[in-house]
């Protein structure tokens, strides 16, 4: 049995059908069906005053997608014929089933108030609401006065198929896409006037129009766009893509019209680095929340006068989400830098790890930069062996972005043929989440180094056999003096777990240790000048120092291992 809220929606559907059928069949018909009475001289008012008929279904609240997308002269045409239906016929009730409006308009008690104004040329004088010639006149091709053109022309075939041939010019891979789009900040000035034009015209009429009732012009364009480009593409919009198709959209005619709202509202625009202009769009919509509506009328016409020109496309721009690419590498060379070493603008040697490993991902990936970061990092006479070091890339916006498992070892192969320096080795795409695992609890992981040592005077094996004894010995170190350029002055406590030695001659033994991570290893063997307490020379009591040193493995368990 149907519930009674189903037999009323049944019965107004019902109802609708036939009251269209009653008026003719025609798609004019069924296209205006989500406009009512009450909105003809709001449709005429706007039609007057310059702005297109989407905008006109925007003021009006119609949340039909799918009449948005009709052809832009059928529009104009279907609300002509709108305007001209007997103004006697009752009140429409049928709205578009399939697409229901997603607005509405509320029925208040409304007092004379700001929206009545009109000195200072702020609401000028418009034709009567009942002088139909002109609005058939004057809505003939005229850029529309709210929009400035972009539910016109850039709504078109002709711009998406522009777009569409920027898009696959650039070569990426997608599988999806989401648009965006950068509006003019004035925009929202001429649409804050034409709301107060219309909210004045309905309030003669005992209704009130709430701001947010209206249809966001980017809101009603992505609704025309959408479907256009992801024919043209192949592809479905998503909201959530990683592939971002941008265009932005300038007036050059009107962009002197938010200046006065920087007088007004002076503490709403201030200047930013990354910012050409202190007018962008969310501190010009600040200043209209902030606005009185008296003074916004004093200083700004209402209606919107027309523009002479359309809004220009500035940019059409595509961006893949970033790509993360994780392994470990070894490093073999006593003269290679994990990071590029350039002082004072100066390269100091040829390459490093990160470069020769990006510089064929990013080929690969064809991706515009990187960003690399590991697990810790070694000086530049230090080797990595074992496991290798755990490190991960991030290529921004790439062209490509899918890799199967065997390509992705090709690509390994390919880096380490490429090079006797470095190798790596579980290379793998990973998401950016999973890189947080290579940084989590960092100083609580350990590392095995082995240490060439030097001392000045002579040892025998039993001088140093008690340092094998020794197990989670502290230390304080102080920032060494190498790298206190570049890190804080600060007492940093690290451990050295165990310690096994290996004796060579009088002069040279090999220590094997493995530490908290974070240690530096070179200060615990020499001391610093003493800011590293205790270390191996105060421990021998002799001068000690460091010949060689490796990394043997860094206990990281991540990213997982492969089958190489």
């Amino acid at each position: 049995m149907k519930s009674a809220r189903g037999s009323g929606r049944f019965l107004k559907e019902l109802l609708g059908a036939l009251f269209l059928k009653s008026l003719g069949s025609g798609d004019e018909l069924s296209r205006m069906s989500s406009l009512t009475e009450k909105d003809r001289p709001i449709v005429q008012l706007l039609l007057n005053t310059g702005t297109c008929p989407r905008c006109i279904l925007r003021f009006c609240c119609v949340g039909s997608q799918t009449l948005y997308r009709h052809p832009y002269k059928d529009l104009m045409k279907d609300l002509k014929e709108f305007l001209k239906n007997n103004q006697e016929k009752e009140d429409t009730v049928c709205s578009d089933v399939v697409d229901p409006p997603c607005k509405r308009i509320r029925l208040e008690h409304t007092e004379e108030g700001p929206g009545d104004l009109n000195h200072n040329g702020a609401l000028q004088q418009i034709p009567s609401v009942n002088d139909g010639n002109t609005a058939m006149e004057d809505s003939a091709v005229k850029v529309c006065n709210v929009c400035l053109g972009i539910l016109q022309e850039f709504c078109e075939v002709d711009f998406v198929k522009k777009v569409c041939q920027k898009v696959n010019s650039a070569d990426y891979q997608f599988t999806s896409f989401v648009f965006s789009v950068s509006l003019p900040p004035q925009l929202s000035v001429r649409e804050r006037a034409t709301w107060l034009l219309v909210k004045q015209e309905m309030g003669k009429l005992g209704l009130s129009l709430a701001k947010d009732d209206i249809v966001q012009l980017k809101e009603a364009y992505k609704w025309i766009i959408h479907p256009q480009l992801s024919e043209e593409l192949g592809v479905p919009a998503d909201g959530k893509s990683l592939f971002e198709v941008s265009v932005v959209f300038a007036h050059p005619e009107t962009e002197d019209e938010c200046r006065f709202l920087a007088t007004a509202c002076p503490d709403c625009f201030k200047p930013a680095k990354n910012k050409q202009s202190v007018f962008t769009r969310m501190a010009v919509i600040k200043a209209l929340e902030k606005i009185k509506e008296e003074d916004f009328l004093k200083h700004f016409p209402c209606p919107p006068s027309s523009p002479k020109n359309l809004c220009v496309a500035l940019e059409i721009q595509c961006n893949n989400g970033a790509v993360f690419v994780a392994g470990r590498y070894n490093k073999y060379s006593r003269n290679l830098p994990q990071t590029p070493w350039i002082i004072d603008g100066e390269r100091k040697l040829e390459s490093s790890v990160e470069e020769l490993i990006s510089e064929h991902l990013m080929a690969e990936f064809k991706a515009d930069s990187f960003n690399f970061s590991s697990s810790g990092r070694e000086d530049v006479d230090v080797r990595t062996l074992g496991n290798g070091r755990p490190f991960a890339i991030e290529l921004v916006n790439p062209r490509r972005i899918r890799f199967t498992a065997e390509e992705m070892k090709g690509l390994q192969q390919t880096i380490n043929n490429s090079s006797d320096k470095i190798q790596v080795r579980d290379l793998q795409l990973v998401t950016r989440e999973a890189i947080g695992r290579m940084k989590e609890g960092e100083e609580e992981k350990t590392k095995t180094y082995s240490a060439l040592i030097w001392t000045d005077k002579a040892i025998q094996k039993e001088d140093i056999a008690f340092l094998d004894d020794i197990k989670e010995l502290k230390l304080d170190q102080k920032t060494p003096l190498r790298v206190l350029h570049r890190r804080p002055l600060a007492v940093r406590c690290r451990i050295i777990h165990t310690m096994q030695s290996e004796y060579i001659d009088e002069h040279h033994f090999r220590l094997h240790l493995k530490t908290q991570a974070g240690t530096y290893i070179k200060e615990f063997v020499h001391g610093d000048f003493g800011r590293t307490k205790p270390n191996i020379g105060s421990l021998l009591n002799r001068t000690a120092d460091i010949l060689e040193l490796d990394v043997e493995s860094v206990d990281v368990d991540w990213p997982p291992t492969l089958d190489n």
